[in-house]
């Protein structure tokens, strides 16, 4: 009678070094560091990084991802991924994250080969790009033969959980030669059925609250951004009891 221990591993997406210290409290086992969640994170500063780098132990992944939008790069925008992985490399980053897509929406294979290449030793993840690929099982067997160490990804659907029946099939199409991370609105009323669900070992979420800014005097007339921007006077911030009850989820699930 053997006992199978699984290990689930929490990765919490983090914008600021506040969020940083309140995963690794809350007892994430990585961090994917980027700035501007608010658009699905972009690169952060060497700034963030070098502090982030301060304040915690567990490995840090860098989001290498030079604006919103879409995943289909120009050569400029590609100089600025190359030089962006070089500066995190250098700077103690303990793997990447990135991602790019052809106009017909397949992986970029060529693009991302040498993006990969600049980018060891370390291990990179292939991020929500994925979601919007053509077809997610041959995106699958292309990151496998490029070397992604994993994709994160909601199923190709609006959150985790509705992609819940598309992340099951990759992790059986995967057999762990690429590992399989679910991500996206995941919270604690669904961590158990989607992990139960997809037979997923690691799990991708943000664990935030708000929080009221500290400003006495406001402008109510200014916006910092588009309309759709957060609003100016509040803050999200990861949450060390949400990411303690997430952790604490998934080790009670199996």
């Amino acid at each position: 009678f053997h006992v199978i221990l699984f290990c689930f591993l929490m990765e919490v997406c983090v914008d600021s070094v506040e969020s940083a210290v309140n995963a690794e409290r809350g007892g994430a086992g990585r961090l994917e560091l980027c700035s501007s969640l608010l658009e699905g994170g972009l690169t952060p500063s060497l700034g963030v990084l070098h502090v982030v780098k301060q304040y915690v132990k567990i490995p840090i992944y860098v989001m290498i991802r030079p604006r919103g939008g879409d995943f289909l790069y120009s050569d400029l925008e590609v100089d600025v991924m190359r030089k962006d992985i070089e500066l995190m490399k250098s700077q103690g980053a303990d793997g990447l994250v990135l991602g790019a897509l052809t106009e017909d929406g397949r992986v970029d294979a060529e693009l991302c080969m040498e993006l990969l290449a600049a980018a060891r030793p370390l291990p990179v993840t292939f991020h929500r790009a994925f979601d919007m690929v053509h077809d997610p099982a041959v995106a699958l067997e292309a990151l496998i033969s490029l070397g992604f160490e994993r994709v994160l990804t909601s199923g190709c659907d609006s959150s985790a959980l509705e992609g819940l029946p598309l992340i099951k099939r990759l992790v059986d199409q995967a057999k762990g030669r690429i590992i399989i991370m679910p991500g996206g609105g995941i919270t604690e009323r669904n961590l158990q059925r989607i992990l139960e669900g997809s037979g997923a070992q690691e799990f991708h979420c943000s664990a935030r609250s708000s929080r009221e800014s500290a400003m006495k005097f406001r402008n109510t007339c200014v916006s910092m951004g588009a309309s759709f921007s957060a609003p100016e006077y509040g803050l999200k911030v990861a949450d060390v009891s949400k990411v303690r009850t997430l952790n604490a989820i998934a080790k009670n699930t199996l």
